[in-house]
């Protein structure tokens, strides 16, 4: 369980780095300890915003808990692709995040001639052309809100 926790602290963690990362250190960057050299009060700076989402979102510590382990089980490259997909989403309009979520439920039902040929299509299609194709085909109500994992190309 602690080695759970652990994780899913620091997959809370990165995914908040981009906030974190907002304001520049003033001194020079020198390397950081490792966890067990942190004092308590850094260890608690860095667990408090981890232990009020956990309190305060009681019903998605089960999707918290799954995205820690899954983090844990990611190599170096998958979790730069992670991130870097997580990046993507947040800079994306609400608009650009319903047709990724439309697409992506879409994607999830064809197998791989499919989806090659549904990438080319949309890759082909006008804006206005993207939104017809959302409203035919939006994304399940149930769906979670965040990024959609990345494909397999």
């Amino acid at each position: 369980m602690r080695n759970a926790l652990t994780s899913l602290a620091f997959a809370l963690l990165i995914a908040s780095a981009p906030a974190l990362a907002a304001d520049p250190p003033t001194t020079p960057a020198k390397p950081l300890p490792a966890w067990e050299q942190l004092t308590p009060a850094q260890r608690e700076t860095l667990m408090a915003p981890i232990r009020d989402r956990w309190n305060t979102q009681p019903d998605e510590r089960a999707r918290m808990l799954e995205r820690a382990q899954r983090w844990q089980q990611m190599t170096p490259e998958q979790r730069k692709r992670a991130r870097h997909g997580m990046q993507r989403w947040e800079s994306m309009s609400p608009e650009q995040r319903e047709q990724t979520r439309a697409l992506f439920a879409k994607m999830r039902t064809l197998d791989d001639a499919q989806r090659r040929d549904l990438k080319a299509k949309w890759r082909a299609m006008s804006p206005e052309e993207r939104k017809a194709w959302v409203q035919a085909n939006p994304a399940p109500a149930d769906m979670p809100p965040g990024p959609p994992p990345r494909d397999r190309d």
